[in-house]
């Protein structure tokens, strides 16, 4: 079964960073795609972020592009998410999760993602 979980979150002030980890079981890590997604309070859960299973490619939703980074380290099962020039209203849970092998070519539909982390809480304030 695969496990997945998230660290790092925690309360920071308007313009700072943070850097959340993901931690992932399974010996086949390297060949899955993962993608980073938040839910605000009272909003629905939306996509952050992505890597490809090598890390050649990532994706971003263009709320935090230029702003936020998606890394992996395949050799350690981790994949992270560092996130810069924070702002309040990017106040949300932080969930990690596993693409679905040979699922679309898109990498923003949740429906595509198998397996979830529970969560870590980021909390910016003005």
């Amino acid at each position: 079964q695969v496990q997945l979980v998230e660290s790092g979150g925690g309360l920071v002030q308007a313009g700072g960073s943070l850097s959340l980890s993901c931690d992932a079981s399974g010996r086949t890590f390297s060949t899955y795609a993962m993608g980073w997604f938040r839910q605000a309070p009272g909003k629905e859960r939306e996509f952050a972020a992505a890597i490809t299973s090598r890390g050649s490619s990532t994706y971003y939703a263009d709320s935090v592009k230029g702003r936020f980074t998606i890394s992996r380290d395949n050799a350690k099962n981790m994949v992270y998410l560092r996130m810069n020039s924070l702002k309040p209203e990017d106040t949300a849970v932080y969930y990690c999760a596993r693409k679905i092998r040979y699922s679309s070519n898109t990498y923003y539909r949740q429906d595509d993602y198998e397996f979830w982390g529970q969560g870590t809480q980021v909390t910016v304030s003005s």
